[in-house]
């Protein structure tokens, strides 16, 4: 398989048309009437423009590659026209499947699902899909996928558990789905999509949606897509949150988090921080202080994850401190601010945290606390990303002139490693190769 885009530069915002405007009605897009009845009663009235380009693509069986961040509309921009294509049309007998979903974590896996259930559930018959994980037992997904599914959404480690168990078979598959590409590669999924892809038909069709496009995929794009439609949406991704920026002593940035939480009285705040031992211990301190806040991390056992996780979506907890990796699942369309506690160790994870906030067309706001051994950093990070925003002071805790003689400079102290890569090196993930990607003669 072959593609033309292998230069970032080739993935450039495509001249205007009737279908980029963000105007565009879903009535415009050829889908049944079924599931426009069910977007007009979940009070969708116009498409992203994400949604606008790739539906008609996707219903016209084209390839796709998009750069989209999170709060862009992807999941409707792939589920509509997945579901109208796939439901009713699983091939009978067996444990097959019509459409796999690969994602990169446990939250997104079932946040994606779920996605798929709402936009189908007016359809007749309705898609039957399910998602897969690890964390939990395999046995009850087993027998979930007895009969095959519509749709499998699910992370790479547990569907190479049920390959090898017989539980699902792909050999039928008429479509993929890439979500989160960059991100699954960077979380060292590499050799587990290599295995999958092996066991995929030649003829299907390809969806790869990304947020950044690194050397790996870009050769994942090459080995994968043919002729593919190319969407890029991340221009726009920040446009409708408010950056701010506060430099703090590190002494003093538990405090001004507390301070903010209290005067700004949110309705939800999501907090991250770089490492798990940092949630827990900022939850304790906030807790001294006299404000609740659970965290959510992958120390947690998936069901106590998906009890935190259900209680801020339905406004139980108002603030929850989380890493980057437990927070890709985080899903809500109103969340008014994110707060970076700490900062990612990665440039890109900062516009995926300040993306949790902003969604859907609301408004939403992010806000960076630095210290002084953050400073050099924060402006990596604004270089990577094209971002120059002032920094300000919040009267009460200023940040002094020169770093506090306990504050750690970045090459006495190098910033907590952030969850996922614990005590243990981890294996310099493989350039993806044909050696990788042959399949079996």
């Amino acid at each position: 398989m072959t593609t033309n885009a292998l230069d970032p530069s080739a993935l450039e915002p495509s001249a205007p048309s009737a279908l980029s405007l963000s105007t565009t009605d879903f009535s415009q897009l050829n889908l049944v009437k079924a599931l426009q009845a069910r977007l007009h009663h979940l009070g969708y009235q116009q498409a992203t423009p994400i949604q606008a380009k790739a539906i008609p693509a996707i219903l016209a069986g084209r390839d796709l590659l998009a750069g989209a961040k999170t709060g862009s509309g992807k999941t409707a921009a792939f589920a509509l026209p997945l579901l109208q294509k796939l439901v009713g049309q699983r091939a009978g007998g067996g444990n097959h499947v019509g459409a796999l979903v690969l994602v990169p974590t446990r939250e997104l896996a079932q946040q994606v699902a779920d996605s798929f259930i709402s936009y189908g559930a007016e359809l007749a018959p309705r898609a039957k899909v399910i998602a897969v994980f690890g964390g939990v037992s395999v046995n009850s997904q087993m027998l979930a996928l007895r009969g095959g599914a519509d749709i499998l959404v699910a992370t790479p480690g547990r569907l190479l558990d049920l390959l090898g168990s017989n539980a699902v078979k792909l050999s039928q598959l008429k479509a993929l789905v890439l979500d989160e590409a960059d991100r699954m590669l960077n979380l060292g999924f590499t050799e587990e999509l290599g295995e999958i892809l092996k066991q995929l038909p030649d003829q299907k069709q390809t969806l790869l949606f990304s947020a950044t496009f690194p050397e790996e995929v870009l050769s994942l794009t090459a080995k994968l897509l043919t002729d593919p439609v190319e969407i890029q949406m991340q221009e726009a991704q920040s446009a409708d949150i408010e950056q701010r920026v506060y430099t703090v002593n590190r002494s003093n940035k538990t405090a001004l988090l507390a301070e903010l939480i209290k005067v700004r009285q949110w309705r939800q705040v999501l907090v991250f921080a770089s490492a798990k031992r940092s949630c827990d211990h900022l939850a304790q301190k906030l807790e001294k202080r006299g404000i609740s806040a659970q965290v959510f991390h992958g120390d947690k056992a998936q069901g106590a994850r998906s009890r935190v996780l259900d209680g801020f979506k339905n406004g139980e907890i108002t603030v929850l401190i989380a890493t980057d990796i437990a927070a890709r699942g985080i899903d809500i369309d109103k969340l008014p601010v994110v707060i970076n506690f700490e900062l990612p160790r990665s440039p890109a994870d900062y516009l995926h945290r300040i993306g949790r906030s902003g969604r859907a067309g609301e408004t939403g706001e992010a806000i960076s606390l630095i210290s002084h051994d953050e400073y050099h950093h924060f402006k990596v990070i604004e270089k990577k990303n094209k971002l120059r925003l002032p920094r300000e002071q919040y009267p009460g805790f200023e940040a002094d002139a020169e770093a506090p003689l306990d504050c750690p400079s970045r090459q006495d102290k190098p910033m907590a490693k952030p969850e996922g890569t614990g005590k243990k090196k981890r294996k310099k993930l493989p350039k993806i190769n044909d050696a990788i990607w042959k399949r079996p003669s």
